[in-house]
């Protein structure tokens, strides 16, 4: 019996919004976590002919304006705002995609859309660790160069209770695998999973996991509840308390505080947060810190990012 496959809606890192966005995957393997909107959405695995027909219809597309019968239209409404250069792997972790099925995907995309100079996807810490660094390095030479990594929070405690399925020494070996690779890795941490009670202490604690990967790039987001999900359920009957705005900007001073990088471009300009700073660190480190700064010692709301204008 052939199961049909439910391309999934557009979900993607806010820097992949010229890329074109090729399902392989719908939904999440780690569809367990306590916030996500993925939460207890089940996995689909695409077929390679249909990933490889869908990769026929953008070359033919790209190359002579020609729509070929059965194919959806949001294939070609992408193409037509797309960069040309970048392809983004759907879904919520495309590097489940099975190892040899995935090398042929590239290997295809790569044969039949040889401009395509840079391959990205969301990854868990399991997938990353499933694979061999020799096994990472074949798919980055088949352009795969970026992976984004949701590390969440550092605190063994609260990756336990929104059900993460990994700890702070996986996401580490997973951050560092990748870039062992050649790999470029991203990651984001959410401000506020801690509630009021552990708020320090996951930022601390995820500072120290920050440090341990020191990625490329690192992303903070502010906890937005999502109804229907474990957590929202929580916060509903009290037994999950969330931070206010100021208390999120004292989560991120910590978290840039105690935080080590090499070279990393640290942003909090995601929709969810309150305030939006960003830079390079630790160059930046100073002018960031006193962005914060102020706008706590100010203790003005009309300074930060109104309710009705956050999102996901």
């Amino acid at each position: 019996m052939t199961v049909t496959f439910n391309r999934p809606d557009i979900i993607r890192p806010p820097s992949e919004h010229a890329s074109y966005y090729l399902p392989l995957t719908s939904g999440c393997s780690n569809n367990s976590c306590t916030f996500c909107m993925s939460y207890g959405v089940k996995l689909q695995i695409r077929d390679l002919p249909d990933v490889k027909k869908e990769i026929d219809a953008l070359a033919l597309f790209r190359q002579h304006e020609v729509r070929l019968p059965g194919i959806p239209d949001i294939v070609y409404y992408i193409a037509r705002e797309w960069d040309g250069r970048h392809v983004f792997l759907q879904d919520g972790d495309a590097l489940v995609y099975p190892f040899p099925r995935l090398k042929e995907a590239l290997q295809y995309l790569q044969q039949k859309l040889p401009e395509v100079d840079r391959v990205a996807s969301y990854a868990t810490a399991g997938d990353i660790l499933r694979l061999s660094v020799d096994q990472l390095k074949e798919l980055k030479d088949l352009n795969l160069t970026l992976l984004f990594m949701g590390v969440e929070s550092g605190d063994p405690e609260i990756l336990k209770n929104i059900r993460k399925n990994a700890t702070p020494d996986e996401l580490i070996a997973a951050g560092r695998r990748a870039k062992e690779a050649g790999i470029t890795i991203s990651v984001t941490v959410i401000l506020g999973l801690g509630s009021i009670a552990h708020s320090e202490r996951h930022a601390l604690a995820t500072a120290k996991v920050l440090t341990g990967i020191d990625p490329d790039f690192a992303g903070a987001l502010t906890l937005t509840l999502v109804p229907g999900t474990p957590l929202y359920d929580q916060w509903q009957k009290g037994e999950f308390t969330l931070i206010d705005p100021f208390q999120s900007l004292a989560e991120l001073k910590i978290i840039l505080e105690n935080s080590s990088f090499t070279n990393c471009f640290f942003s909090s300009m995601h929709a969810s947060n309150y305030l939006s700073v960003r830079g390079t660190l630790p160059a930046d480190k100073t002018k960031m810190l006193r962005q914060i700064e102020q706008a706590l010692s100010q203790h003005d709301p009309n300074q930060l990012r109104p309710e009705y204008l956050r999102g996901l």
